[in-house]
């Protein structure tokens, strides 16, 4: 009887076990659960949802999961996915500046949700508030409605901190009503380091190559050496939220790199109000677009 009972727990020990380590790998590699904490997605998603993210739709990312979490770089290559990056796809990254402006880095435990606006290869402007993709004036990209409250507000009412935006220079002065024209680069592009080229891509050159370099009379300089012109080794994306003056995103940060790209948002599985705890019923099992 003894015997019998010890087998028993080992099995189920045994099965408990594979279902526990199945589950792990699951969620590393093919499903995610975010809780949202902020509006900057409303209304297509608000704070206390929770948001499943398929992380195999864009292809699962292989790195040392370890290493990541101690904060060390790690070499990230990304399996095929079945789809790729769309325009107004709802997309989980990690935060690209989760300690400083002046340096991207992959934070394992911080994320954004956002939509992507701009794919490699767009050319991006905002025109008066409107988000403009290829000089396409006919497709719209994130949320147009809050883009028309935009364009009709005064710039008197807008804070100086919303107002302003990447690449944060007084001779460009790009804002929030007004940014562009900015190329997103693809893999293998290769640009022209002038002054404005220099502003914009800086910060994703030093990431790419894993050290910072220095900006002197209007030149890239990579120890000591001019850099007249580089090639790209990775995607990059324009992402943006959909509470168009409350949004910490590409406006105001830059371009986001390909390896830190979790997956798609694709549903809202359960909901809660974040103050009293109570479920919001009518945004369970609610697809987001």
């Amino acid at each position: 009887m003894i015997r019998k009972t010890g087998r028993i727990l080992l099995n189920l020990f045994y099965y408990a076990s594979i279902a526990v380590f199945s589950f792990i790998v699951l969620r590393i590699f093919v499903f995610g659960s975010y809780k949202i904490p902020t509006d900057s997605m409303e209304p297509a998603i608000v704070p206390g949802d929770y948001v499943l993210v398929n992380k195999l739709a864009y292809g699962t990312r292989l790195f040392d999961l370890f290493g990541a979490v101690e904060g060390k770089e790690v070499k990230i290559k990304r399996m095929p996915g079945f789809t790729r990056i769309k325009n107004n796809d709802v997309v989980v990254f990690h935060i690209p500046h989760p300690n400083t402006w002046d340096k991207i880095e992959m934070n394992m435990s911080k994320y954004f949700i956002k939509r992507c606006i701009g794919v490699p290869g767009d050319s991006l402007c905002i025109v008066n508030g409107i988000y403009t993709v290829n000089s396409d004036t006919a497709k719209r990209m994130g949320n147009y409605p809050e883009q028309l409250v935009l364009r009709d507000k005064p710039i008197e009412l807008l804070p100086r901190g919303v107002y302003n935006t990447f690449p944060w220079d007084s001779v460009l002065k790009w804002n929030i009503k007004n940014f562009g024209p900015l190329y997103i680069p693809r893999k293998g592009d290769s640009i022209i380091l002038d002054r404005t080229n220099t502003l914009i891509y800086k910060k994703i050159i030093e990431w790419e190559k894993g050290y910072s370099l220095s900006f002197e009379n209007d030149t890239l300089q990579d120890n000591a050496k001019p850099l007249q012109t580089y090639t790209f080794s990775h995607n990059y994306y324009f992402m943006g939220g959909d509470k168009v003056e409350n949004s910490q995103d590409s406006r105001y940060w830059g371009l986001l790199p390909d390896d830190l790209i979790v997956g798609k948002a694709s549903l809202v599985w359960k909901s809660a109000d974040p103050h009293s705890g109570a479920y919001n019923w009518n945004r369970f099992l609610k697809r987001i677009r």
